[in-house]
């Protein structure tokens, strides 16, 4: 994301380079359709990290608070990356799936969409 300084030839320490996570990078997740979390999740996590495990492991535990978490259907999940329909190789990393440092990715559940279908 481009910015636009208000001050000429303004610069600044950018806090969020991959080097200051120690080898972990940053996640952006977004469940559609599910507006109990306002915005999408930003999580640290390793490039080597199968996409498998993220689904697996990682998304569920972000999500669990939500009623609908326990009806996900993993394998109907529709995936999209930076805002492009996505097919994930569940046994690649992130990093072959090619989900670099602040790459947002968002999933889409067919036939869930929220509390009582109200996207919340």
């Amino acid at each position: 994301m481009s910015v636009v300084a208000l001050k000429p030839g303004y610069t600044g320490e950018i806090k969020d380079r991959v080097e200051n996570f120690h080898g972990q990078q940053l996640l952006y997740i977004g469940w559609e359709d599910h507006l109990m979390f306002c915005a999408p999740l930003c999580i640290p996590v390793p490039p080597t990290l199968p996409f498998g495990a993220l689904t697996a492991q990682i998304i569920p535990d972000l999500y669990a608070a939500h009623p609908d978490a326990s009806a996900i259907d993993w394998s109907k999940v529709e995936w999209f990356s930076s805002s492009q329909p996505f097919t994930p190789d569940l046994s690649k990393s992130l990093a072959d799936n090619g989900l670099g440092h602040k790459a947002s990715l968002r999933f889409r559940t067919p036939g869930l969409t929220g509390i009582k279908g109200s996207c919340s």
